[in-house]
């Protein structure tokens, strides 16, 4: 994970990659997500992709993204996906 940060409160920018392992709907296997996010004095904007063709095993062919939302300090995850 790479940070920035900027003079201005509030406003940033991260980039990462991580690999995923397990089982998604009864099939095993890995896969990586890209991130990229920024945040404008306070405004955060997040996009989290499946690399191309990163998925192993039974989720070979694996493509996708995943939605955060954060709703009172707690964490939401929403990955639409095909296989």
């Amino acid at each position: 994970m790479l940070t920035a940060m900027s003079a201005v409160q509030g406003s940033a920018g991260y980039v990462a990659v991580e690999k995923v392992s397990g089982t998604l709907h009864g099939r095993q296997g890995s896969f990586a997500l890209q991130h990229s996010g920024k945040m404008t004095r306070g405004e955060a904007e997040m996009i989290i992709t499946v690399v191309p063709d990163s998925g192993t095993g039974q989720l070979a062919g694996l493509a996708g993204r995943m939605t955060i939302k954060i709703t009172d300090g707690k964490h939401f995850y929403d990955f639409e996906y095909t296989l």
